[in-house]
């Protein structure tokens, strides 16, 4: 579950983002999930929402949890999710990793497997 100003709008970013189906949308909150498996990823309202900051700052919002997913071209994927609104977060300490924030700042992960590259 993570919370956003606009449930909805981080779940059609996320959907747009990973090709995963919109199964709830309501005012105060939406879900996606993949088209086959038993996870979700769910969104729900919060009035005052604090992004977290990357990395972590003292007396800052910390982050309490992040999202990886991992792609075959990193390069195409980065470029994909800046397309949809992401940001690429400034500190990138793994060459094969790269911290994305969504549109509410959440950070999340895309990487490629380093064994595989």
């Amino acid at each position: 579950m993570l919370e956003a100003p606009d449930p909805r709008a981080l779940a059609h970013f996320y959907s747009d983002l990973l090709g995963w189906k919109i199964t709830k949308e309501e005012s105060d909150g939406a879900v996606v999930a993949p088209s086959e498996g038993v996870g979700y990823v769910a969104f729900q309202l919060s009035d005052g929402y604090v992004p977290p900051v990357w990395p972590a700052q003292e007396d800052a919002q910390r982050i309490t949890m992040h999202l990886d997913f991992e792609v075959v071209d990193l390069q195409a994927a980065v470029a994909h999710a800046l397309e949809l609104g992401a940001q690429e977060a400034e500190c990138q300490p793994q060459d094969n990793v790269r911290v994305m924030l969504d549109p509410a700042g959440h950070p999340f992960c895309l990487y490629v497997d380093a064994d595989s590259s």
